[in-house]
Formats: C-alpha cells, sequence, structure tokens
C-alpha cells in the first residue's frame, strides 16, 4: 500500500510536470511567432532604409555576445524622427498614399503611349530641312553673284565718275585763263573743282571754285552776275570738251556781262567754231542782242514781226563773204 501510495504521487508530479511542459511549449511557439514577426518587420525596416538611401549605423560583432551572422545595429544614434514607431494605421495610410502614386504614375505612363509615326515624321522634316537648305544655299550663291555685280558696277561707275571729274578738273582752269586773260591781266583768272569726299564723291557735293583776275578768293555766291556766267560757261566748255556735242544753242548768255567779257566770251566761241571737230570744236547757235557778240558770227538770223500777216519773219545775212575789219 506504501508503495502505491508513492506510484500515485510520483505519477502526480509527472502529469504535473508534463502540464508544465505543455504550457512552455505554447510560451515557445508563440515566442518564436512573435520572433518571426519581428525578422520580418525588421526585413522591411532594412528594405525601407535601403529605398531611403538612410544609413544605419552598425555595432561592432566583438561587442556583442550574438553568434548569429546578422548585423546588429545601434537605433539609438539615429534622428528622432527616424526612431518614431509608426502605429498600424499610419503604416496602411502611407501604403495606401504609395499605392495611389504608383497608380498615378502608370496612368500617366499609358496616356503618354509613343508616337509610332514620329520616324516618318521626323523623316518628312527632315527632307524638308534638306530642300530648304538647298534654297538657301542657292539664294546665299545668287546674293554673292548678285553682289559682286553691283560692286562691279559701282566701281565701274566710280571710274566713270572719276575719269570724267579728273579731265574737266584739269582742262576748266586753262578755259578759264582763256575767257578771262587780256592785255592788261595775260594770265587770267584761276578755277577749280574739289571733291568733298573723295572716297564716295556720289555721297557729297563738288565744289567749284573760280577766282576772277585781281580778285582775292571768295566763294561762288560771293561773285557778281557777270562772274558767275564766265564760270558758268568755263564749266560748260569743260563738260564739252570730255564728251563734245555736235553743236552748243546759247541763249543770251552776255546778258549779265560786259562789253569786255562779251568779247572775251564772243572771241573764244569763234575759236572753237573754227577749230572743228577734231581740233575740239563745235558749232554754236548763239541768241544774243549785242552786236559785240553776233558781229563775230559767220551767219546772222534776224526775227521780225510782219505786221501786214500777223507773224514773224525771219532774215539771213552771210557774213563769211567779208572779212573782218
Amino acid at each position: 500500500d506504501k508503495c502505491e501510495e508513492e506510484i500515485e504521487e510520483v505519477k502526480k508530479a509527472i502529469a504535473k510536470s508534463n502540464d508544465g511542459i505543455g504550457k512552455l511549449k505554447r510560451q515557445i511557439s508563440s515566442k518564436i511567432a512573435q520572433l518571426e514577426q519581428l525578422k520580418s518587420r525588421r526585413q522591411e525596416v532594412l528594405e525601407k532604409c535601403e529605398l531611403e538611401q538612410i544609413i544605419l549605423p552598425k555595432v561592432d560583432p566583438m561587442e556583442t555576445e550574438s553568434s548569429e551572422h546578422e548585423s546588429e545595429f545601434d537605433y539609438s544614434s539615429l534622428d528622432r524622427s527616424y526612431q518614431k514607431t509608426s502605429r498600424p494605421s499610419d503604416r496602411e495610410k502611407i501604403e495606401t498614399e504609395f499605392r495611389q502614386k504608383m497608380e498615378a504614375l502608370v496612368t500617366e505612363i499609358e496616356r503618354t503611349a509613343p508616337n509610332l509615326k514620329a520616324l516618318d515624321q521626323y523623316e518628312a522634316l527632315l527632307e524638308k530641312e534638306r530642300e530648304v537648305t538647298e534654297e538657301f544655299e542657292a539664294a546665299r550663291r545668287e546674293g554673292k553673284e548678285i553682289g559682286d555685280k553691283f560692286n562691279a558696277v559701282r566701281q565701274k561707275r566710280y571710274q566713270l565718275f572719276m575719269d570724267a571729274f579728273e579731265h574737266i578738273s584739269r582742262n576748266i582752269d586753262r578755259i578759264y585763263k582763256q575767257l578771262t586773260m587780256s592785255h592788261t591781266h595775260p594770265l587770267g583768272g584761276t578755277a577749280h573743282l574739289t571733291l568733298d569726299n573723295e572716297d564716295e564723291p556720289f555721297l557729297h557735293g563738288i565744289k567749284y571754285t573760280a577766282m576772277p583776275p585781281t580778285k582775292r578768293f571768295r566763294d561762288m555766291e560771293q561773285l557778281s552776275g557777270g562772274e558767275k556766267t564766265v564760270a558758268a560757261l568755263a564749266l560748260l566748255f569743260s563738260i564739252h570738251s570730255y564728251r563734245p556735242s555736235p553743236f552748243f544753242i546759247l541763249d543770251e548768255v552776255d546778258a549779265a556781262l560786259d562789253n569786255l567779257n562779251v568779247a572775251k566770251v564772243a572771241s573764244f566761241v569763234r575759236s572753237k567754231s573754227c577749230a572743228g571737230a577734231r581740233g575740239g570744236g563745235f558749232q554754236s547757235i548763239v541768241i544774243s542782242l549785242k552786236d559785240s557778240f553776233y558781229d563775230k558770227a559767220e551767219a546772222l538770223v534776224g526775227v521780225y514781226r510782219d505786221s501786214d500777216r500777223s507773224c514773224s519773219r525771219t532774215l539771213t545775212f552771210d557774213l563769211t563773204k567779208y572779212k573782218e575789219a
């Protein structure tokens, strides 16, 4: 009986121990599940830190007693904003916002689908660019040719002008001296032409200066009417010497001249009329009311009024039959 009692007590102790072992096994299983959850959470934290480029401070393995190969981190040295634990509701809210952003980006990518005709349009634009470039090159070559022609014409115009100007400038002083010389003033006056701009003569004027005998230098506007007339005739005859005309018509050019200058101009015109075309001469038709001028002519044509017929009539008189006294 005593042994049976001891056996029952041992059985009760074994049953109690079995109950304790079952309870401990259940606790171990719960802890293992919690550990797996923590490991999963730890992996999520590590992946999030890697995505957000957050560097976690590691702990030297020698300072810890952990025998696992996983790295240990010192979360206490992180910024406080990273150490805050998010509640499940906050995590769900963040996850929802993140998914909404992802869906919006996917929708945007789908909406901005590639244009399959872009390559054809690009080739068409390349062809158009080539055509425009060819037209531009052709226009530039044409512009260059036109510019060269324009410069050639401009240079030719300048050369022709300078040839005429130099010829007239050389002869005007000689002719002016012939028109103004006399027994008392055998050298005559002085006249010359000057360009205001020798490089671009067409952009500025030409200054004509005439200085009669015994007169000081004055502007052309300050000369008397007769002096201006003589200067104008000298310029006219100088231009004629460059490109001779068949004849001149001089309409009362002696109106502002005194008798002495009239005789000088008449003598000059007569000498040119007798010189002939090869000698630089010319024929002249002179309209004058002064006998000292028209008595140097080879022929006279008079115009008078016929009162009976109420019209004008002419008379001619050949002076070549008479020698000068």
